[in-house]
């Protein structure tokens, strides 16, 4: 049934999904500092802290790597450990977006369509109805809501004697991003061509008397529909949390009665994205008076004519909103798209498309050591090197990027951001278990643009947690909190140091 709508936003979904936290690596080697302090310089660049005393505060026991370069000149101005490849993290988003830039264009519109197999007299389809997934990352339970109202008012039609089919196939289908992640996580949800609300599913639970009642549906501002794809069980024990298993039809969640409280709710990933959102459709459609059968994937596209689509905002916006919220679905979804633009042919994997990317940097942007194993940087065998980065963003300085990223703020020793500081920096964080990245691009208060990448990671801490402690490692928010006040304080020096590129050239 569809009851009514919560007040949820399409931004309000990209909120909610920012990226999980896994692993970090390298202790105190040599640093590389291209550009000496003048004996004349300020105090303040007098006084500040050398590498090898940052990266010693900062306590991370695990691998630290930076480089920062000129986007004018493309000097390399200071850098640790450059070439070693480290986890990227959520920063990989970056070389994603390049790369769909580059194939797609900022203008690129997905396209929900769907198709009719016979043809439509007197509102009745004589056929199959089709919807056709076109690999649309934002696409959600309102959109699929218009596009049953265009069928209705515009197309006219009212019955339809045949089945309803979900075609899936402009890209590869995978049941999650990366097989290390906790099963419940929403932030590695399966991967389709037919994606709705980011493959989400939303979980809500009340005690009611001595007992609970739970709901599973699809939330949007227009709709509320119940799914029934995704089910859940309360079942009486502590641990573990949650449980999985694929029932066929449906995804088979359990949830311990023990975790539950008084009444909350969460989003849980979808496993079966094309009946989940022909689920949702057929939902919809019939509160509009059009009933249709239970929804049937098939593999082979069947031929029909249109009757209705939905297009999708243009992709620029849709990377802003990735680059915010580090959304791995849409990462994924643009990546594999270009892929098959660029190739024109579907991409076999996540890590096809992601080698196909990886060949791209090395022959377009000519960085070496670029190697990425998907698109989001959600996979943890995923490797940077910090300079091969900072030299991509230098190299696609006038490609449409800075804009994207988000505000990035200077703190101060207590963690505070400094809202009025007139050092500038557009980047994207990325965070995994025991791995923290920040990469983009800073201006120092007298204009000088740089282009940094940092990556830290502990690899060894990241890889000894257990299943159960992925989703809330033991010492991980600390562990993060020490990497970013690192980053803060990198981009504090840089833009102390090299600054003012006028005077410092006349000396």
């Amino acid at each position: 049934m569809t009851r009514p709508a919560l007040p949820i936003s399409r931004r309000l979904f990209l909120a909610g999904l920012m990226s999980g936290v896994a692993g970090q690596a390298l202790a105190n080697p040599p640093v590389t500092s291209l550009r000496p302090i003048a004996r004349g310089e300020d105090i303040k660049k007098r006084l500040l802290p050398d590498i090898e005393e940052l990266v010693a505060k900062a306590n991370l026991d695990g691998d630290v790597g930076f480089a920062v370069a000129d986007t004018r000149t493309g000097d390399l101005l200071e850098a640790l450990h450059p070439s070693t490849g480290l986890p990227p993290a959520s920063v990989a988003k970056t070389i994603t977006s390049l790369y769909a830039l580059h194939h797609l264009g900022p203008d690129f519109r997905f396209e929900t369509r769907v198709l009719a197999t016979g043809p439509v007299k007197d509102g009745v389809l004589d056929g199959d109805l089709v919807l056709v997934g076109g690999g649309d990352p934002v696409l959600t339970t309102d959109d699929l809501g218009k596009l049953a109202l265009r069928l209705k008012e515009e197309a006219g039609l009212r019955e339809v004697t045949g089945r309803f089919l979900v075609w899936a196939g402009l890209l590869p289908s995978m049941r999650e991003i990366d097989s290390l992640q906790p099963e419940q996580v929403s932030y590695n949800p399966a991967v389709s061509a037919m994606t709705l609300n980011f493959n989400r599913v939303h979980f809500e639970w009340e005690k009611t008397g001595g007992d609970y009642v739970v709901t599973m549906d699809a939330p949007a501002p227009g709709y509320r529909p119940d799914v029934t794809v995704a089910r859940m069980r309360v079942e009486d024990r502590s641990a573990p949390i949650y449980t999985y298993s694929d029932a066929g039809g449906y995804d088979d969640w359990s949830v311990a009665r023990g975790a539950l409280g008084k009444g909350g709710a969460r989003w849980l990933p979808v496993r079966k994205p094309e009946l989940y959102a022909g689920d949702v459709f057929r939902t919809i459609m019939r509160s509009n008076g059009i009933v249709l059968e239970e929804p049937e994937v098939v593999e082979t596209m069947p031929e029909g004519t249109e009757l209705g689509r939905h297009e999708s905002e243009p992709l620029e916006p849709i990377l802003q909103d990735m680059l915010k919220y580090s959304t791995n679905l849409t990462a994924e979804l643009v990546g594999l798209t270009a892929t098959r633009v660029a190739t024109g042919k579907v991409p076999e994997s996540l890590a096809a498309s992601a080698a196909e990317l990886n060949l791209w940097a090395a022959r377009s942007l000519s960085v070496e050591g670029i190697a990425l194993v998907d698109h989001s940087g959600l996979g943890e065998a995923s490797r940077v090197p910090p300079e091969a980065l900072a030299r991509a963003l230098v190299r696609t300085r006038d490609r449409g990027l800075e804009p994207l990223l988000k505000d990035v703020y200077l703190r101060d020793r207590r963690g505070r951001p400094l809202y009025d500081s007139p050092v500038k920096i557009h980047a994207k964080t990325g965070t995994l278990n025991f791995v923290s990245g920040l990469a983009g691009f800073v201006t120092s208060e007298d204009g000088r643009e740089m282009a940094f990448a940092i990556f830290t990671a502990n690899t060894e801490r990241r890889d000894a947690l257990t299943e159960a402690e992925r989703e809330r490692p033991p010492g991980g928010h600390s562990w993060n909190l020490r990497a970013r006040m690192l980053q803060y304080r990198l981009l504090e020096r840089w833009s102390i140091l090299y600054g003012e590129p006028q005077r410092q050239a006349s000396k």
